[in-house]
């Protein structure tokens, strides 16, 4: 592993980065006394962003007139619950005779603040911009935003303030590709994972990239994806057996505290749903899952069943070269995977989601109120659709199969806000 960006990184960090949720550690919307609180979510579907309610109503695909804008993709929510960032980005520049490596970085991104509520579009980060490339990583107080700059191939994460002025180093250029942040319960520290030259390893430090802590880091050890306890005690994130599995299918789950003390696996066998993979062939994607926390210091996790295989087979025989390098096998495809609540305190484990025969379940995560867990199923050989179920497992219901039923993933909860004219 190198410190400049190959693919596999660069796609892996951009839909991390774009696509998970993260949100300013700041208290959540103020309630207004005559309108209701409803429960949404985003979720992606044939490169489009859509936003729907919990009980499958309200269905919104968000259509934003830009030029030159090819893609749209939601990124972190304000403190306020209704303002949200959007990455756009220009029509790629790398393709026949421009090689990935030297021409995708060059590709402009744009930065938006687009209000759910008024539907107004902003567009920020235009001050001082230092390359084409920038990717939002997680918003500072709603103040400050650490956004990841390419320059010259290589990824470092940069401090600055939401026009773009006053830039200041976050990460160091060529110690590796950092993302995956998250910001702690009280705001004052950030978990990220660095894909260094010694490995993927979990890191945590203050806001302004300060007093460092290696948490995790073994070059045996793919460990990703830390988030945060609700009471900003404890750190929960992936350890993936890669050289075993270079395709990252699966993982186990490790807690620790967040100076790496008291470091504990939550499961054995590699029993978690890592690098997600679905669909057949002319509509197939994939993306890395990551167990996480309730709002009563739980963890939700997309657990394997035993002997479970994917239908999309890694090829260890010839270059990754778009972070996919599968051969699709439905006939060697078995087992599935369901939704599960580990406890930390105890390890007791509390099955969430089954199915009969079994289907492929991932993607989940608690509601705000934790009320409702949404998360996507799959069948082998099928995309995925979002479902909803209350918090125990009961009700479980499909709410979208995406545009033309081809398939919906990356569902993620709205904050909670006031809905205008409710």
């Amino acid at each position: 592993m190198t410190a400049e960006m190959n693919r596999r990184q660069f796609l892996a960090t951009m839909a991390w980065s774009s696509l998970m949720a993260c949100a300013s550690a700041r208290s959540g919307a103020k309630e207004h006394p005559s309108t209701p609180l409803v429960a949404r979510f985003f979720f992606t579907t044939q490169g489009k962003t859509a936003m729907m309610n919990a009980d499958g109503s309200g269905l919104r695909y968000f259509e934003f007139d830009e030029p030159d804008q090819v893609t749209w993709q939601p990124s972190c929510f304000f403190s306020d619950g209704h303002r949200v960032l959007f990455l756009s980005m220009e029509a790629r520049r790398d393709g026949p005779g421009r090689p990935f490596g030297e021409y995708y970085h060059k590709t402009p991104t744009h930065i938006w603040i687009h209000d759910l509520d008024s539907n107004s579009l902003t567009e920020i980060a235009t001050q001082d911009r230092m390359a084409p490339f920038y990717t939002p990583q997680v918003l500072i107080k709603d103040e400050r935003i650490l956004m990841q700059v390419v320059r010259n191939k290589v990824a470092q994460t940069f401090s600055m303030n939401l026009d773009g002025s006053d830039a200041r180093e976050f990460t160091r250029a060529g110690e590796g590709m950092p993302y995956g942040m998250k910001l702690s319960p009280d705001g004052k520290r950030v978990a990220y994972h660095l894909a260094s030259p010694q490995g993927y390893q979990i890191w945590t430090c203050n806001i302004d990239g300060g007093d460092r802590t290696l948490v995790a880091g073994h070059p045996d050890h793919l460990y990703f994806g830390p988030e945060w306890s609700p009471d900003g005690q404890w750190l929960a994130f992936q350890d993936c057996q890669f050289h075993q599995d270079p395709g990252h299918d699966w993982s186990d789950l490790v807690l620790c505290r967040p100076d790496g003390s008291e470091q504990r696996l939550l499961t054995r066998n590699q029993s978690l749903w890592f690098g997600a993979t679905y669909g057949y062939p002319g509509n197939r994607s994939g993306g890395s899952n990551v167990p996480v926390w309730t709002r009563d210091g739980k963890i939700l996790c997309s657990h394997r069943l035993p002997g479970s295989k994917v239908a999309w087979e890694f090829q260890t025989n010839r270059p990754d070269v778009d972070h996919f390098n599968r051969d699709y096998k439905p006939e060697l495809a078995r087992g599935g995977t369901e939704i599960r609540r580990i406890d930390p305190r105890d390890g007791s484990v509390t099955k969430i989601t089954h199915s009969d025969p079994p289907t492929w379940d991932f993607r989940q995560s608690e509601s705000s109120d934790g009320r409702r867990i949404v998360f996507c199923r799959a069948n082998t050989g099928q995309s995925p659709a979002v479902w909803v179920t209350d918090s125990e497992g009961h009700n479980p219901r499909m709410l979208t199969k995406g545009l033309n039923d081809r398939g919906a993933d990356h569902p993620r909860w709205v904050p909670l806000s006031t809905v205008q004219g409710s």
